[in-house]
């Protein structure tokens, strides 16, 4: 099975997990992009969605389901969303497509997080991935010193020869070298950095559930 088959499975996989009648959080990226393509089968039966990015939220509209503010919506019975790097605890790694500052608000928003995705993202100590940092502009090369100094390489991510900029009007810094040993305490820390946005660590907003797509089919891993 290919890597597009089993991000097809687990998206159709999750709409199991969506509730009746309420509003869905949907992250973003290409295994989200299956499970927004499946949710579109059964929008009658749900209010809609907040989305985590402008990206999803084009696609969710195109689709004929409503996307609401998230100011609008006191809490989410469910976020669903994809994975970078996903533990054996729970813990990801997020941001490889540059919306991870949303994602952590919508999924902050939420009683439950349950995240998608193929079995390639399942690891047994996060780090291995480029992890993503949001930051405010000024502060990138002070940002990219200190991880230096945790014995870590970050770089400006880019776009069309210059460096990208996110869905809020930041910078994203890819961070290579690191071994997350504690996720919790890693994001803590850093999160506390002048200039930081927010890391890609999601260890404080970790997944319930991972719906794992396998050659053998959809895995269910509970947290």
């Amino acid at each position: 099975m290919t890597q597009d088959e089993l991000k097809t499975l687990v998206g159709q996989a999750a709409v199991a997990h969506v509730p009746e009648g309420g509003i869905v959080g949907v992250g973003t990226g290409s295994t989200v992009n299956q499970f927004i393509i499946a949710l579109a089968a059964i929008k009658d039966r749900i209010q809609g969605a907040v989305s985590s990015s402008e990206a999803s939220t084009e696609k969710l509209k195109a689709l004929g389901i409503p996307v609401f503010d998230s100011n609008a919506v006191d809490e989410l019975a469910v976020y669903i969303d994809g994975a970078d790097e996903i533990d054996h605890a729970g813990h990801m790694i997020k941001g490889g497509g540059a919306a991870l500052t949303r994602e952590k608000i919508v999924a902050a928003q939420s009683k439950r997080f349950i995240c998608i995705a193929d079995e390639s993202k399942l690891v047994h100590r996060l780090g291995a991935f480029p992890l993503p940092v949001e930051v405010i502009p000024m502060a990138t090369h002070r940002v990219i010193r200190q991880f230096a100094g945790l014995g870590g390489t970050a770089v400006v991510r880019q776009k069309n020869g210059a460096p990208l900029v996110t869905d809020n009007g930041q910078h994203i810094v890819d961070v290579t070298g690191l071994r997350i040993t504690d996720p919790l305490a890693f994001e803590s820390d850093v999160n506390q950095w002048p200039g930081v946005v927010t890391v890609g660590v999601f260890a404080h907003q970790k997944a319930a559930i991972c719906l794992l797509g396998t050659a053998s089919g959809v895995k269910t891993l509970t947290f």
